[in-house]
C-alpha cells in the first residue's frame, strides 16, 4: 500500500533541520498547498499526536502520523536528514529517517495498515541501511516498493 501513496515529489533527501519541531513544521509546509489546508492545522495534528507519545520508534527512525478531518486520501512524506536529531525516540537515539503519514479522520483501518507496513519495513536493518545509502529518490521508491 505504501508504494501507492509515496511519490518522488514527497521524498526529501539530506535535509538539514535542527529540531523535532522544525521537522514537523517543514512537513506541514511541504503539504500545505497540495492539501489546501493551513500548515497550522497539519502541524497541530502532528503535535497533538506527539503529545500522546513519541513517534520515534528507535533505530534512528520516526513515523510521525495523524488523522486530519476533511482529508480525502492518505498522503505521506519521506525525509532523510543530513544530520540526525533528537526526536525523543523510545531508544533515546537520534533520528535521521522520517516517514510522515496523514490519513483521513475516518480511515482507522487504513491508518493501522499503513503503520503496520511501515513498522515491518523499518524493522529490517538492511532496509534502513539501504535508505541511508540511497543516492536518489528513485532508489528510495524502489526500496519502499520491495517486500
Amino acid at each position: 500500500m505504501l508504494e501507492k501513496i509515496l511519490t518522488p515529489e514527497h521524498i526529501f533527501l539530506d535535509l538539514l533541520l535542527s529540531s523535532k519541531k522544525r521537522v514537523l513544521e517543514k512537513i506541514s509546509s511541504l503539504l500545505e498547498t497540495e492539501l489546501n489546508l493551513s500548515r497550522r492545522i497539519i502541524f497541530d495534528a502532528f503535535f497533538v499526536r506527539e503529545k500522546l507519545g513519541t513517534t520515534g520508534i528507535g533505530g534512528g527512525i520516526a513515523i510521525p502520523h495523524a488523522r486530519i478531518h476533511g482529508l480525502e486520501e492518505a498522503i505521506c512524506v519521506f525525509i532523510r536528514l543530513e544530520k540526525s536529531l533528537s526526536f525523543q525516540a523510545i531508544d533515546n537515539k537520534p533520528v535521521d529517517l522520517l516517514f510522515a503519514l496523514l490519513v483521513p479522520e475516518d480511515c482507522s483501518e487504513m491508518h493501522l495498515q499503513l503503520l503496520s507496513e511501515l513498522a515491518t519495513k523499518f524493522s529490517k536493518e538492511n532496509f534502513t541501511n539501504s535508505l541511508r545509502l540511497a543516492k536518489d529518490k528513485q532508489r528510495v521508491m524502489e526500496l519502499f516498493a520491495m517486500n
